[in-house]
């Protein structure tokens, strides 16, 4: 279902963020963000000079490696686009994520490691949905690694990460009472 008709109104900015997940030959798994920042107008940039309409003021790219575990292994950020000279400068600190684990506490960890001033405001913000985008990518693929039915989240006896994250998943919905029953805490 579409969005109601809007007021009027012009077209001013767009950004585009676009999430990719992809498994590696040597095990590992890839999750990468790309993000750009466009105007619908010229401008004038101390920097970069005139930001044509349509180029990017912003243009970040951010690739995770992580394993099995979710667990980061590499981390490689780009700014190929900003507004200011020294937005690339802060790239390389994006590797003090390496060993943190996507789960319970990841934006946390992340605001930790490369929150603030420790980092870039729109690389950090493309970290925030990584965690969802691997288990998107990871998950699916494991069951049917280990022949194991969707459904069968709880197999293991542990508490599955993915309870309680939205209304979908809290423990008294019908969906946690189909898919892992022993976690199921409704009526």
């Amino acid at each position: 279902m579409p969005l109601p008709d809007p007021a009027p109104r012009n077209h001013v900015h767009t950004r585009t963020i676009d999430y990719r997940g992809y498994q590696r030959e040597d095990g590992m798994w890839d999750i990468e963000a790309h993000m750009t920042d466009t105007k619908t107008y010229q401008f004038n940039n101390n920097w970069r000079g005139e930001v044509k309409i349509g180029e990017p003021l912003h243009e970040m790219l951010l690739r995770v490696t992580i394993d099995d575990g979710f667990i980061i292994r590499d981390v490689v950020t780009v700014t190929d686009n900003s507004p200011f000279k020294m937005c690339p400068d802060i790239t390389p600190v994006y590797k003090k994520l390496v060993g943190i684990r996507m789960g319970p506490g990841w934006r946390k960890a992340i605001r930790m490691k490369v929150g603030g001033v420790q980092g870039c405001t729109h690389l950090t913000e493309l970290l925030f949905p990584m965690a969802t985008v691997a288990m998107q990518t990871i998950w699916p693929l494991l069951r049917q690694k280990k022949n194991r039915p969707d459904s069968e989240l709880d197999e293991t006896g542990k508490r599955p990460i993915v309870l309680d994250t939205c209304h979908a998943w809290s423990t008294d919905s019908p969906v946690v009472k189909e898919n892992a029953v022993k976690f199921y805490t409704g009526d």
